[in-house]
């Protein structure tokens, strides 16, 4: 779930803040302040109305969301776009006509990120 499409309803921030605990980011990831918010928010709201309070909740589900995101989803986003940028490059001056393609193939970006992060002298993650 991405935090563009998340909205603000009791059932769906009881829902992440279960998430938040088990994955053990809900202390690492928020202040005192925005964990007393959400849980205010759950106990005295269905569904929230206001805009300030929107705006305010949803940079904390945001900040959640991306604390909650597996390393190799993240290092897809960070580091896969770059290696099959350079190996679509080399393929192409090769004579591959295909592999233009292969910058916004996904399950080419994850292989290398994979490939990347077990190599001996590869990613730290």
């Amino acid at each position: 779930m991405t935090w563009k499409f998340f909205s603000l309803k009791k059932h769906e921030l009881i829902a992440l803040r279960v998430r938040a605990f088990r994955r053990r980011v809900w202390f690492k990831t928020l202040s005192r302040i925005e964990r007393g918010l959400v849980d205010c928010v759950i106990k005295v709201v269905d569904r929230v109305r206001s805009t300030l309070l929107t705006r305010v909740l949803r940079s904390i589900v945001k900040k959640l969301l991306i604390a909650m995101e597996s390393k190799v989803k993240r290092l897809m986003k960070e580091v896969g776009p770059t290696l099959a940028k350079k190996i679509s490059l080399i393929a192409k001056s090769w004579g591959n006509r295909s592999a233009q393609e292969w910058v916004e193939d996904e399950g080419f970006i994850q292989y290398l990120t994979v490939i990347a992060i077990n190599t001996s002298g590869g990613l730290r993650v």
